[in-house]
């Protein structure tokens, strides 16, 4: 992974001493409220509804072991024992206190982590496939592209103050995990002629109150010219954006005002004109950044030990989580395992002191001291020799965190909702808790196979519930929760939105609705089918008959 150089370490601990300082004023009085919230914000410190929310970048999903061990000790000595993993691979602490920020902030700057730009209208935390790396069907690796972007778009004078928030998705396999086409550019490594590697350059695309599905704007562009066609994209955002109107002031409004085919003539227009050769990535620079992610001291295996048939044969249990939780690898004999942060009952994406702990430990022991943030709000250890799988496994679950269960209806991605949250309108944990316990029976789980439930406590969608093959978007009815369900979302490379499915339910008829509707795919599937698909086929009508006709049947 990435080191910091003298440089980089040097900026951080500057902004660490700036921070401080200006916590001192606030806390003095020399400074207001709202003189004081564009600071903080730029050192990513929120204030929610009954703390301050602190939220940490994890550039890329990228964690070292020490660092976790770091996150963990923030935890326990200044939050109240755990943390929340977010959709953007990052971490946040929700319980702060103003006059710790900045010792949390110092203490981060030791093992090569801040909080620089994860909040305010700049480029945010670029994400890309927690597989990336060690997948199968990667074409090359994304992460050595999301260091250049983030390098350059750190503290860019021209675009610290954009129109609103900007969020970029890289992934570099044909299956796409992060989300591209949901993102506000999505970059996609694709092969050209010549076998030559460049980027499919997608722009566009976001949830909140209009969601979009992003437009391509360069089937192929050549990976060298990466920072300076993404520059002419943010140079067009930031000249035409609206700054009038916060709900019309994303990149995704611009580009469906003017159309894709005029976004893209004002893109191709700017970078032809400007000076190219500052952002140019040579060679040499990109055999220096791919050195940072070299691959670990791997083993020559020949393939699995003849020992896993026999574990998988032996304990069902241990055979589940094989088959939901374990990602195939590039190289023979390892596997990817996905540690699921979504146990019956718990939190989504919460993990505390202990478990943080404890993942740190099993990734120096079994995948050379790195973890990775899934956007699905999961941790990974990438490098896992096959033959360890039954051991880890055994680990993990005397510590809670062998749920078998990703990718399923229980792997649920949610916002904290308004159990923490100014502007949410509705509480996403309760019903994500209850669906959860719904659904924990783990032979039924399997027998659904693949289904994303998301959830949103309000219309900014951070539970990303537009992308869920269900989606749930809680709302208010004068002081009141209710909830409105959506089908067929997808933020794969079949990437839709889901539909509304009709009028928003009470909190208490949600999970009614969320059985019923898998009840009815359970009846009408064909063999194989996935339950995205089967909506797919059958359209809403079915699904909105029987959810609602059943409430109407017992009201009457």
């Amino acid at each position: 992974m990435y080191a910091y150089n003298q440089a980089d370490q040097t900026f951080v601990a500057e902004r660490v001493a700036q921070f401080r300082d200006q916590v001192r004023r606030r806390l003095a009085g020399e400074l207001s409220e709202d003189e004081f919230k564009p600071l903080r914000l730029q050192n990513g410190l929120y204030l929610q509804l009954h703390a301050y929310m602190l939220r940490v970048a994890i550039p890329y999903g990228i964690l070292a072991s020490r660092q976790l061990r770091t996150l963990a000790h923030v935890a326990r000595t200044y939050d109240k024992g755990y943390g929340h993993f977010t959709t953007r691979q990052n971490i946040q602490f929700n319980w702060i206190k103003l006059p710790d920020a900045p010792d949390i902030l110092s203490d981060l700057a030791t093992v090569e982590m801040h909080a620089i730009q994860t909040s305010g209208n700049c480029v945010r935390n670029v994400t890309t496939d927690h597989l990336a790396g060690v997948a199968a069907n990667e074409i090359a690796d994304p992460r050595p592209w999301c260091e250049f972007l983030r390098q350059w778009s750190t503290l860019h004078p021209e675009f610290s103050y954009l129109p609103r928030k900007f969020k970029i998705a890289v992934t570099g396999a044909t299956t796409d995990r992060a989300a591209t086409r949901v993102h506000d550019i999505g970059l996609r490594l694709v092969r050209g002629d010549g076998d030559a590697v460049g980027f499919e350059v997608l722009v566009g695309g976001g949830m909140g109150r209009t969601p979009y599905i992003g437009a391509i704007i360069r089937p192929f562009l050549e990976s060298h010219d990466l920072l300076s066609y993404v520059e002419a994209i943010l140079r067009i955002y930031n000249r035409w954006g609206r700054r009038d109107n916060i709900y019309k002031a994303r990149i995704k409004i611009l580009v469906a005002a003017l159309g894709v085919e005029r976004f893209r003539a004002e893109v191709e227009e700017e970078w032809l004109a400007m000076d190219r050769r500052p952002l140019a990535v040579d060679a040499a620079a990109i055999a220096r950044m791919a050195a940072a992610f070299a691959d670990p001291p791997y083993e020559t295996l020949a393939g699995d030990p003849p020992l896993l048939a026999s574990w998988r044969a032996a304990d069902p249990a241990f055979a589940r989580w094989l088959a939901r939780n374990v990602e195939p690898h590039k190289r023979p004999g390892y596997r990817a395992v996905v540690i699921s942060l979504k146990a019956p009952g718990e939190v989504p994406g919460d993990a505390t002191a202990e478990q943080m702990e404890q993942v740190a430990d099993l990734a120096d022991l079994f995948s050379f001291g790195q973890i990775r943030v899934s956007h699905t709000q999961n941790l990974v250890l990438a490098d896992v020799r096959a033959q360890d799988l039954y051991a880890l496994w055994r680990v993990l679950g005397r510590h809670g965190l062998a749920t078998a269960n990703v990718g399923t209806i229980t792997d649920i991605i949610a916002c904290p909702g308004m159990d923490y949250c100014a502007l949410a309108t509705a509480r996403s944990i309760p019903i994500a808790q209850d669906i959860s316990r719904s659904f924990a029976d783990l032979e039924r789980l399997h027998d659904l196979g693949d289904l994303r439930l998301n959830i949103s406590g309000c219309i900014n969608s951070c539970g990303h519930h537009h992308a869920g093959h269900i989606g749930i978007l809680g709302v208010d009815k004068h002081g009141r929760e209710f909830f409105q369900l959506t089908l067929g979302g997808s933020s794969g490379e079949d990437a839709s939105l889901g539909r509304i499915l009709g009028p928003s339910l009470p909190a208490a008829e949600t999970v009614q609705a969320i059985r019923t509707i898998v009840a009815l795919y359970l009846a009408e599937r064909r063999a194989g089918e996935r339950f995205l698909d089967a909506v797919r086929r059958l359209g809403l009508e079915p699904f909105k008959a029987a959810v609602y006709g059943a409430r109407e049947a017992e009201a009457a």
